[in-house]
């Protein structure tokens, strides 16, 4: 039987009285692109940082392909990749120096360098720049070279942390992108960020907050998993919409997403004209309803408030 590329059982970090991760426990399959997704101080890259053997466990066993992370460290850190959620590139350093740095780091054979670094210039569009300072790169540039560093050794599985947090959403796409073509050749990827759109892309996604695992699953299921009707609500007044409906009984939480408001409702049919009268005697009448399919950030805000 072929072992999970990651089985986190009852994993506990503390940082004096601070509990960063809480009796965690998660597997990841070989070969499958898993997205953990929670708010900041979740826990999140804590868990990412256990998992690499940056940081020692209070409690519990962390395998990665098989291997006792506590038993044997060196070994598991030679068959991972992980590319921290601030940028690891040495900026004074050009492209090809850094990829030189790191596969020195893994050591990564002359000859066996020379053809990696060449495939992952090329693969991510990297091969004109190899004597530009990283430095100098756009933070689309800059987030593929620091993944082409974490590749420089071929392993197994990597761990990505926010990898895309504040690129422009061109450059996340093809991130994106990238990271399909990588898993295509059976690499494992973990990541964690904060966007929804992204989760979406994972075979399965983890909830976490407050260093616990809330729940996980496919994006299907993790979305089937809410209970109601979503109802989408546009108004010029989203402020007002929102203090108004927060204590109305059938709306069980009301949020802002982008330029509209998501009511998570028992039922639309008996909550919509609840909610039409109670704005209308507040005075607020453009607002505009409609039943909308969950989102997985629907699904989160969900399992947050349980």
């Amino acid at each position: 039987m072929v072992p999970p590329a990651i089985e986190i059982s009852g994993v506990t970090r503390r940082f004096g009285s601070l509990i960063a991760v809480q009796r965690l426990s998660l597997h990841v399959e070989k070969g499958e692109i898993f997205a953990l997704v929670g708010p900041d101080g979740a826990g999140k890259t804590t868990l990412m940082r256990l998992v690499c053997g940056a940081l020692a466990m209070n409690e519990g066993t962390l395998r990665v392909d098989g291997l006792d992370l506590a038993l044997q460290t060196a070994e598991v850190q030679a068959s991972v990749g992980y590319m921290p959620q601030r940028f690891s590139l040495y900026p004074d350093l050009s492209v090809m120096e850094n990829l030189r740095f790191y596969g020195a780091i893994f050591g990564v054979s002359r000859a066996e360098f020379g053809r990696r670094a060449t495939t992952l210039l090329a693969d991510f569009a990297l091969t004109d720049f190899g004597d530009r300072l990283a430095d100098d790169l756009s933070g689309g540039m800059k987030q593929k070279l620091a993944l082409a560093c974490t590749l420089i050794h071929s392993p197994s599985t990597i761990l990505l942390d926010e990898p895309t947090a504040g690129v422009d959403p061109v450059s996340r796409r093809e991130f994106w992108r990238i990271l399909y073509r990588i898993n295509a050749g059976g690499t494992t990827i973990f990541v964690s960020t904060p966007y929804m759109d992204e989760a979406e892309r994972a075979k399965r996604v983890g909830f976490i907050a407050r260093g616990t695992l809330l729940s996980c699953g496919t994006p299907a299921e993790l979305k089937s998993h809410l209970t109601g009707e979503v109802v989408e609500i546009t108004s010029r007044e989203r402020g007002d919409v929102r203090r108004n409906l927060r204590d109305e009984p059938l709306v069980r939480s009301i949020e802002i997403f982008g330029d509209v408001l998501h009511a998570l409702v028992p039922s639309a049919d008996a909550a919509i004209p609840a909610m039409r009268s109670r704005l209308a005697a507040a005075n607020v009448s453009d607002a505009v309803f409609r039943t909308i399919p969950p989102s997985l950030e629907d699904a989160f805000v969900a399992r947050l408030q349980t």
